[in-house]
């Protein structure tokens, strides 16, 4: 334990000090901390062999969301080739108030993410119209970014279709929709504070810049087709999720979709140029600086820092689990735990402990789920208490961590830092703070806890 222990706080120092110190890539100080890791196992005599089996069973889990972030670069491409982001920020400059703003994009985000089920999907389209709003509106961009990832999370957390939230439930061996509903505990305290957070950082009494809006306006509507039908791929994915189609399937339709859309907007556009969109990403030329900034980006090439990211990640991973260090804290830890708020507290460390070091959302829900799940057993602890736990402690933090699969993402979708947004994703800050309020206080713990003290009393 000590051992495991001193190794872990060296990797995660490390790390640390070379993003929040020297400000060097994560990727730089993640290959570092492998090296280490590497070093150590040669001291305790490991083989190759193993810690090579220990780097691709790290890997295998990242697989599929390496291949949906792919996905993700092609689709903001032709989403905004076909002129439906632009559609939407057209829409959104004439709907939405600048005075609220904030806290439109938190709520609409919420609710699209609650019905879309992907965190992901919500900020990688309707996401980058809303920065594109904001940023012109001259709004804080951190703040726009943390908004929108807020509302994403919790859309992404509350659905049925998520597959985080599925997983949670799976592991905890809970049925999904009593998991939910258990979840509303902390998940519920939590959007209403971010609310209250956003209305407070978020409103402004100043006066919407009527004529940079409108040239704004003037210059999509000249260079970007805007129409209603643009609403149909969005409309599509609702769709897709209603009908619980898989993620990849669900972006490869709207790829085709969007491809299609283009088509028939400039039928004597080039299969090369749509090609070279996807691969590179879009490029607007618009001859307004701003506009052009926002909107060239996309491509799977744009994805390809993040990829990089998480093999890395999920490589120093795997090798923390092959050397048995992460096993070793985690079992030491979950045999010294007699109280029922300490083992709350603990799961919601681990999980985010599990975000530091390997930087896997699904793990920091794996992982502390099956070393954990016979305590709560023996505590008469009902086990919805442990999947919200893991959703309060694993789901949500992953967004936080700059090496994190989800907080990468974020920062490549937006070009803002995970470090610069991260003080104002306020859900995601919330959610364990009112996990640790509810083990405290004894509120959302289920009642085979109390009647268990009942019974000590005699």
């Amino acid at each position: 334990m000590v051992e495991a222990s001193i190794v872990l706080g060296i990797v995660i120092m490390s790390i640390a000090f070379g993003v929040i110190g020297l400000k060097v890539s994560p990727n730089i100080a993640i290959l570092f901390s492998i090296a280490l890791v590497m070093l150590y196992a040669g001291i305790k005599k490991i083989s190759f062999d193993q810690l090579h089996e220990g780097i691709v069973n790290g890997i295998k889990p990242g697989i599929i969301p390496i291949f949906i972030f792919i996905l993700v670069g092609a689709l903001i491409a032709v989403w905004i080739q076909a002129g439906i982001i632009p559609t939407l920020m057209v829409k959104g400059f004439q709907v939405i108030s600048i005075k609220w703003f904030v806290p439109s994009v938190f709520i609409v985000c919420a609710i699209v993410g609650s019905a879309v089920g992907s965190a992901f999907t919500v900020m990688s389209t309707i996401g980058i119209a809303f920065f594109g709003i904001g940023t012109t509106l001259g709004i804080h961009p951190p703040l726009i970014v943390g908004a929108i990832a807020s509302g994403a999370i919790f859309g992404d957390k509350m659905s049925p279709l998520s597959e985080s939230t599925n997983l949670a439930a799976a592991i905890a061996e809970v049925d999904l929709f009593k998991h939910i509903k258990h979840m509303s505990w902390s998940t519920i305290p939590a959007f209403t504070v971010s609310l209250i957070l956003f209305s407070i950082f978020g409103i402004t009494n100043q006066s919407a810049p009527l004529l940079e809006i409108q040239e704004v306006i003037q210059v999509l509507e000249n260079n970007y087709t805007i129409s209603n039908w643009a609403f149909i791929p969005i409309l599509l994915m609702f769709i897709c999720a209603w009908r619980k189609i898989p993620a990849i399937l669900t972006i490869l339709i709207n790829i085709g979709v969007a491809i299609l859309f283009i088509f028939f907007q400039n039928p004597s556009v080039k299969i090369t140029e749509i090609a070279s969109s996807i691969e590179s990403g879009f490029v607007s030329v618009t001859g307004n600086q701003q506009i052009d900034a926002l909107l060239s980006r996309g491509g799977i090439e744009s994805m390809m820092p993040t990829v990089s990211l998480i093999i890395l990640t999920l490589s120093l991973g795997g090798l923390l689990m092959e050397t048995e260090l992460i096993g070793t804290v985690m079992t030491s830890l979950s045999k010294k735990i007699h109280t029922v708020s300490g083992v709350v507290i603990a799961t919601l460390l681990t999980s985010i402990g599990v975000n530091i070091f390997i930087g896997e959302q699904f793990l920091s829900v794996i992982l502390p789920g099956n070393a954990f799940k016979e305590i709560y057993k023996e505590k008469n602890l009902d086990l919805s208490v442990l999947s919200r736990t893991l959703e309060d402690g694993g789901t949500v933090i992953n967004y936080l961590i700059p090496w994190g699969i989800a907080g990468s993402f974020v920062a490549s979708t937006f070009g803002v830092p995970t470090l610069t947004y991260f003080p104002f994703v306020f859900f995601s800050l919330l959610s364990p703070i009112f996990s640790v309020l509810s083990a405290l206080t004894g509120f959302g713990i289920k009642m085979a806890v109390r009647s268990k003290v009942e019974e000590s009393f005699g």
